[in-house]
């Protein structure tokens, strides 16, 4: 329990998403009065209708795929013909049974979500909450014919949690029949039979890579050269060859500033005068805060052009009482930083030790097929800081790792950055099957500045995957001089 407090340190957290419901546990774990105020659903659009179901979505097409290249092993699924020669069946994917399967495990996340929350002593108000001044909440009650009602709720601290939209255009509005922002594809009944894209960043990739997968002819409208630009050029272009391989249509440097519904499917028209027609259209063109109209100005909270909040590394915003956390701050749009941010809060906010948030140590995930995974420096912010030329980096190909030629996966390598000079590991990329497990040595080292001679004095078992990360480290050996 926090020491120093006459009465327990009220805290009040404004949306249950990852940052919300983090900082709300362990304000409750380190002895604080904690009140949660969340509109849908404890877990928030992460858990709801983003991370949970999207992610699940993907590993179903995972399922899929690695049905598909199970012959590469020499695993045949036969059936006779009417000729009574073998003939493959091809894999059946019911949509509809997914999809409430998705929306089902969301909700039971949620669910699980509340009853920690409830355990820990949190209350949990289900509102619409917004900002009275620095230290006290408004939450919308129930609405009566003359308006909505508000209970004010005074705290001691306040952390802003409330998430992000999809970004919508004029031009191209959602309608959640043809036209779908990430958030509505899971009302879907049936495999689209020609999904356009638009958008080739993390969620326009991995929804293309999934559909693609599942049946949907697909094509990918992207207005950069490269897709995923903001990878590592390495690992966009292993993706780009899965996608080539795939069969999807990827369309480079095309720019979508219409889409439109026709009688049987969706026109997207390119800046160019081009048209795309298809039978649905997904647009993953980014996402804007939900800080509109919440009272964050007025209490003071200085806010980016963009709408999000300005917060320091330690999650504070420019008034000391308020706290922010996730994808509604400038900071890096993750879950996993969302949650270190809420609880980092909490900590800074109680007096706790706190170590301040380096977005250099974050580990992040592309869930393709194969996964990108990084951490830490890359080619591209080193050339960008002008490090490049203190720094060296070695790549190791899959297609020479025992056991990724065991499970028939080597388009993929794992790439170590270091300094010159010292030998510390300063980044990674993994492209790779599962890459996503595979990073967290690579963070453990940025963490804590291992050098490659340490990563490389471990043992990886024989055969692993993670053998190709010490593999790297050893060709980077650093010479006692």
């Amino acid at each position: 329990m926090a020491k120093g407090y006459e009465r327990k340190h009220r805290i009040v957290v404004l949306g249950g998403g990852p940052g919300g419901y983090e900082a709300a546990l362990a304000g409750a774990q380190m002895g604080a009065e904690v009140t949660l105020i969340e509109r849908a659903g404890v877990g928030g659009a992460a858990v709801l209708t983003d991370v949970v179901p999207s992610k699940s979505l993907i590993a179903t097409a995972g399922a899929v795929q690695a049905v598909r290249d199970a012959g590469k092993l020499g695993v045949q699924a036969f059936v006779p013909g009417g000729d009574g020669k073998p003939v493959r069946p091809e894999t059946t994917v019911n949509l509809a049974a997914v999809n409430k399967r998705l929306v089902a495990m969301a909700g039971a996340q949620s669910t699980d979500m509340l009853h920690s929350l409830e355990e820990a002593g949190v209350r949990v108000v289900q509102g619409q909450g917004r900002l009275d001044g620095p230290n006290a909440v408004l939450v919308s009650t129930a609405a009566g014919e003359d308006g909505t009602d508000f209970d004010r709720i005074e705290a001691d601290t306040i952390v802003v949690a409330v998430g992000s939209s999809p970004r919508e255009l004029d031009t191209a509005k959602p309608d959640g029949e043809r036209i779908f922002t990430w958030k509505q594809l899971y009302d879907l009944p049936a495999i689209p039979e020609h999904l356009i894209v638009v958008g080739s960043g993390v969620t326009g990739a991995e929804f293309a890579n999934a559909y693609r997968t599942l049946g949907s002819e697909v094509t990918l409208v992207s207005s950069r050269e490269q897709v995923l630009p903001g990878e590592d050029p390495d690992a966009a272009a292993v993706i780009e060859r899965e996608f080539a391989r795939l069969g999807m249509h990827v369309m480079s440097k095309a720019r979508a500033v219409s889409v439109t519904r026709t009688k049987t499917g969706v026109a997207v028209e390119l800046e160019d005068g081009r048209v795309v027609e298809g039978s649905h259209c997904l647009m993953a063109v980014g996402s804007v805060p939900n800080t509109s109209g919440i009272g964050l100005e007025a209490a003071g909270v200085d806010l980016a052009e963009s709408g999000h909040i300005r917060v320091n590394k330690v999650a504070r915003t420019a008034v000391p009482s308020i706290y922010a956390a996730g994808d509604c701050t400038d900071f890096y749009p993750l879950a996993s930083v969302a949650s270190m941010q809420g609880r980092t809060a909490i900590m800074h906010a109680l007096g706790d030790f706190v170590r301040p948030i380096d977005v250099r140590n974050v580990a992040a995930n592309v869930f393709t097929y194969p996964e990108i995974a990084t951490v830490g420096w890359n080619d591209r912010a080193l050339n960008e800081h002008a490090d490049l030329a203190t720094a060296v980096s070695h790549m190791v190909p899959l297609s020479v790792n025992p056991r990724a030629k065991m499970i028939g996966f080597t388009d993929g390598f794992v790439k170590l950055f270091a300094w010159k000079a010292s030998g510390t590991v300063i980044g990674g990329v993994i492209v790779a099957h599962r890459a996503s497990e595979l990073i967290f040595p690579l963070a453990l080292a940025v963490e804590h500045r291992l050098t490659v001679d340490q990563v490389a004095s471990a043992f990886a078992v024989y055969p692993s995957m993670t053998g190709a990360i010490t593999d790297a480290a050893r060709a980077m050996h650093q010479s006692a001089q």
